[in-house]
């Protein structure tokens, strides 16, 4: 099939494309997937009033399936991506230009890595970002931004001419571990005692289950909607989500979901949600009622790694930010975004930028690789 049988269009919404369609071009990623896009817009944690506007764009041939996808949203701010552009709309402005709306490539609040470009032949990528750039174009966009793309698909935005940004995030790697004590020996004596000692404290007079599917019930989520909204609230002002999406993750997507509670006398003071992939478990909302010693550390980072031995899985993306991970066996690894600019001026005065910046993370996370809590030659 040639490239002038084909033709983009831009939908209203995810929710307005066919889920089978749009899941065999998205994979295991459980964050592109029909069910976790459209709980976002069908709860209203994207679309009016939010400054997500759901824009996703699919190149079909005529009739056809589609082809060639991409999550997309137009944005009137620079909230909730965790890659941060507020100096660049700042810049921008001053000099009399309009940085919003922009479009965003991206799985909505959520810093984890995946496809951003859901391709049935990778042929198709570049007339696929052809389109944003001409979408952005037609429309006057400033901008558009991908992030957190998966590292398989980082040439290809290059190959097309976007400028590459790269930040760090923290992840932990299974290496073929038969369990906890697996990892744990891979450790300096010092920091196999401090791990130890942490999980007995943050566990003592408490209860940890963990929960999946059918066996969360709607009183779990209840509890954990105020965790949710306490961290929100001290992190970011508001919470992202709406009290609807955790309902409608639980109806669509209830088998890669596992939420982790703390209970203390029969009733859950803390609790961490986590989302499971094809090769990854993904930490994504924590939350508690109650601070307890290294509670934190035993459900978000810990339990997960017990899981995803438990479960296989190549890896815990633990989230955003946390250099505090290191210690705890989460080693620095490189996230790429990739960003086209309309204004040639502005986009040479960013790519400056990003080659700076570049060379800093570079030195930024050989610096950290040399202080794993790791054994020399573990």
């Amino acid at each position: 099939m040639s490239e002038g049988d084909l033709a983009a269009r831009v939908a209203g919404s995810v929710g307005a494309i066919d889920r089978d369609a749009w899941n065999a071009l998205a994979g295991d990623n459980p964050f592109v997937s029909h069910e976790f896009l459209t709980a976002l817009e069908d709860s209203g944690s994207v679309g009016p009033g939010t400054g997500w506007q759901s824009a996703p764009l699919v190149i079909s041939s005529a009739g056809g399936p589609p082809l060639a996808a991409m999550p997309a949203y137009l944005k009137s701010h620079s909230q909730g991506e965790y890659v941060f552009d507020h100096a660049w709309g700042d810049a921008y402005e001053r000099a009399g230009g309009q940085y919003y709306p922009k479009l965003q490539i991206a799985a909505p609040f959520t810093p984890a890595t995946g496809p951003r470009l859901l391709l049935s032949d990778e042929s198709l990528a570049a007339p696929l970002l052809k389109a944003a750039e001409q979408l952005c174009l037609q429309n006057g966009f400033s901008s558009a931004h991908a992030t957190f793309i998966e590292p398989a698909q980082v040439a290809l935005f290059e190959k097309a001419g976007w400028l590459i940004r790269k930040d760090l995030q923290f992840h932990w790697h299974n290496r073929g571990f038969a369990g906890f004590d697996d990892f744990l020996a891979t450790l300096t004596s010092r920091k196999r005692k401090d791990l130890r000692k942490e999980r007995c404290t943050a566990q003592a007079g408490l209860e940890i289950v963990k929960l999946r599917g059918g066996e969360i019930r709607p009183e779990h989520w209840d509890a954990f909607w105020v965790f949710y909204q306490d961290t929100g609230a001290r992190k970011w002002g508001r919470p992202y989500l709406t009290r609807e999406a955790f309902d409608l993750f639980h109806e669509r997507m209830g088998e890669k979901l596992l939420l982790i509670l703390a209970l203390e006398d029969g009733l859950p003071i803390a609790g961490a949600l986590n989302f499971i992939g094809g090769d990854a478990l993904y930490g994504r909302y924590w939350g508690c009622t109650k601070d307890v010693r290294f509670l934190h550390f035993e459900l978000c980072y810990y339990q997960a790694i017990d899981v995803a031995i438990e479960l296989g899985l190549d890896r815990v993306e633990a989230g955003a930010q946390g250099g505090h991970k290191l210690a705890r066996g989460y080693e620095p690894v490189e996230t790429v975004s990739a960003h086209w600019i309309a204004d040639p001026g502005f986009r040479e005065a960013v790519a400056d930028f990003l080659t700076r910046e570049r060379a800093g993370v570079a030195a930024d996370r050989n610096y950290l690789a040399r202080r794993t809590p790791f054994r020399r030659g573990g």
